[in-house]
């Protein structure tokens, strides 16, 4: 045994380079880093998580299909209806699958992404919704170097 090997605490490990949560979490300077914050956000139904995801002028976009017209709201709500979900639910499951279309639509800075997924909600009274469908997002950042929020999300799901 080494005098560094005796010198380690586990209860202190040194200070290491980058985000210790990275591999956890993602990187939200890539896309797909993007993508797994969001599902990790409605996994463990943190709004801590959620809310850094959004740009503060997003907007949340869907079809009302009784009345034939798109709906929508803005940053403030959506935080709302997130947190209420979030709290009378045990358990989400959300699992992204292929990207559909992905278009830079500024280089680096802005890019419109339609993935398919699969959500499964269980709320508190043990009622299961499953549902699956297609997000439509706008991803947007300052620069190369920051990280991706969400400026618009339009559901494609057909309810």
């Amino acid at each position: 045994m080494t005098l560094s090997t005796l010198a380690c605490n586990p209860f202190a490990p040194a200070l290491d380079d980058g985000d210790p949560f990275g591999d956890l979490l993602g990187d939200r300077t890539t896309i797909e880093g993007f993508f797994t914050n969001f599902r990790n956000a409605y996994e463990l139904r943190d709004v801590s998580l959620y809310e850094p995801l959004l740009d503060s002028s997003f907007t949340f976009i869907w079809r009302d299909f009784d009345a034939q017209v798109d709906r929508q709201w803005g940053f403030a709500q959506d935080l709302e209806t997130t947190r209420r979900l979030f709290q009378n639910t045990n358990l989400i499951r959300l699992e992204w699958n292929q990207i559909i279309a992905q278009d830079e639509l500024i280089p680096d800075v802005s890019s419109r992404v339609i993935r398919s997924f699969n959500l499964t909600v269980t709320l508190e009274l043990g009622d299961v919704f499953r549902t699956d469908g297609n997000v439509n997002f706008l991803l947007v950042r300052a620069d190369s170097l920051d990280v991706w929020q969400l400026q618009r999300w339009r559901d494609e799901s057909e309810l």
